[in-house]
């Protein structure tokens, strides 16, 4: 793998979620901003001359990279505006990603397996001071856990089956339950994630062909017609700390779930590009850097994983 950089500046909304920070160096005061004759403001005055943002994934980037270098990876910061106070997200945070060529789902299961198996057992090796004070002062179930989940293979199961277990778990006691209604579409919350992970499986678990209302329009249709090829890891403790899939290769299909996405093909011609004068099947994953911390840790909040946190209402240093 080549280890390459991703700008942290773009025009493109990589997930489509529209969860992003806005870089501008148009006037603060609301009377001095350009307007159109529509009376919106004007973004070709800007400095980019259109609407520019902080970066939530180098994925798209990343694909330029694998289409012309093979198996790359980027690592740094990304950005997600999203007002959320849980103790899993942060407003800046890491991000390790791997993007393949020649690569599909499966692929990027077995690699994001290999990679976290291979960080865990290296922190088992060379901070096993730290590990067993850890492991005595905060959770006394670490070692087992981490020791466990290098020597035994992980779990996988589909989108589809994932929730009929859930839907049998529920129907026995909803009121334990904060999110009780669960059927194909939903979005899985962290506590459904975690039962499956902690309870079900007692592993880390890939849960894989998510329906494709739920996910980014990158991800590739699977001819089901109704899911894309894309998975989550669940690890215990945490819920997601891995997100991949392969990406979709067939320009015609493409297109036309930029519009469906309502994202114009213009603004992403380059990502386009890739695919217009020939392709090949690819894939990649985002694993979130604090959140890996958090599970290795046993660190709760991952406000406490990162020394400068960023979250909604809180920028200070």
């Amino acid at each position: 793998f080549l280890y390459l950089q991703s700008p942290i500046i773009t025009a493109s909304d990589c997930e489509g979620a529209g969860e992003m920070f806005r870089v501008t160096t148009l006037p603060a005061e609301v009377e001095k901003l350009p307007k159109t004759k529509e009376g919106s403001i004007d973004y070709s005055k800007d400095f980019f001359g259109k609407p520019a943002y902080l970066t939530v994934s180098g994925q798209l980037s990343g694909e330029t990279y694998a289409c012309a270098l093979g198996d790359i990876y980027t690592f740094g910061p990304t950005f997600r505006a999203e007002n959320s106070q849980t103790s899993r997200h942060l407003a800046e945070f890491w991000m390790i990603e791997p993007e393949m060529a020649f690569a599909d789902l499966e692929s990027v299961m077995e690699n994001a397996e290999a990679y976290v198996k291979f960080v865990v057992k290296h922190a088992l090796e060379t901070c096993g001071e730290d590990l067993a004070f850890f492991n005595q002062m905060y959770d006394k179930t670490l070692l087992g856990r981490l020791n466990d989940l290098v020597e035994k293979p992980f779990a996988k199961v589909s989108y589809s089956e994932a929730v009929e277990l859930l839907r049998e778990e529920i129907a026995k006691d909803k009121s334990k339950w904060q999110y009780p209604d669960v059927k194909f579409g939903t979005d899985l919350s962290t506590e459904h994630e975690r039962w499956l992970a902690e309870k079900k499986f007692q592993a880390p678990t890939f849960v894989y062909n998510y329906p494709r209302g739920i996910k980014a329009f990158y991800m590739r249709d699977n001819d089901d017609g109704k899911t894309v090829a894309a998975t989550d890891l669940l690890v215990p403790g945490i819920g997601e700390l891995v997100g991949g899939s392969q990406r979709e290769e067939r320009l015609d299909v493409l297109i036309d779930k930029l519009k469906e996405f309502g994202l114009s093909p213009e603004d992403y011609w380059w990502y386009l590009d890739l695919r217009r004068y020939g392709s090949t099947p690819h894939a990649g994953y985002g694993l979130g850097f604090e959140r890996l911390v958090c599970y290795v840790t046993a660190t709760e909040n991952i406000r406490d994983a990162i020394a400068y946190p960023r979250y909604p209402g809180n920028a200070e240093f």
